[in-house]
């Protein structure tokens, strides 16, 4: 696991090449044994393959989200506001471990940050998302997760850079 976090980094460029349908399962499979708070399992996770359908998303918000369009796979990570109050940290946790399996899978991957996020002056991304996707209202959509084949090499960061100052420590 430790391999996984130092080799991690968010990739927006990647091959056009599909993801093969078993690898897809596994990030399925991956996504709903997320962990959630008291296992109410609030998130829905819509995988979107459909070349159309990305690029419309990839115009969610006018700046970091454009590189959906070329991914082999989004994943829209929403919830059910209604079944949780923790569903953004749930929603969180298992973009990460979507993220991670990717990785470990051999394939690159980056968050798009939607709620929260504006689609241009007067609409939210979210609000662009759901009516992209036809999602009800209860439906509150937190990130999309972009996936592909890497087409850029990333070094990981060394450990020289990492912040270990913004632990504190309390003897």
């Amino acid at each position: 696991m430790l391999e996984l976090l130092r080799t991690r980094r968010s990739v927006r460029q990647y091959r056009d090449k599909e993801i093969e349908p078993e690898l897809i399962e596994l990030l399925k499979e991956a996504a709903v044994r997320s962990p959630t708070s008291r296992n109410f399992r609030p998130w829905r996770f819509l995988f979107v393959t459909n070349k159309a359908i990305l690029e419309t998303l990839s115009r969610a918000k006018p700046s970091g989200s454009s590189f959906l369009k070329n991914a082999a796979l989004g994943v829209v990570i929403c919830a059910d506001e209604t079944e949780s109050d923790v569903w953004i940290e749930d929603c969180s946790i298992a973009a990460i471990i979507l993220q991670f399996t990717g990785q470990g899978l051999g394939l690159g991957s980056c968050w798009i940050q939607i709620r929260k996020r504006m689609h241009d002056d007067t609409l939210t991304a979210e609000a662009y998302v759901k009516d992209v996707l036809g999602l009800p209202a209860q439906m509150r959509v937190e990130s999309i997760v972009a996936f592909g084949y890497p087409a850029e090499a990333k070094p990981p960061i060394p450990k020289s850079e990492l912040e270990y100052q913004k632990i504190l420590d309390t003897g």
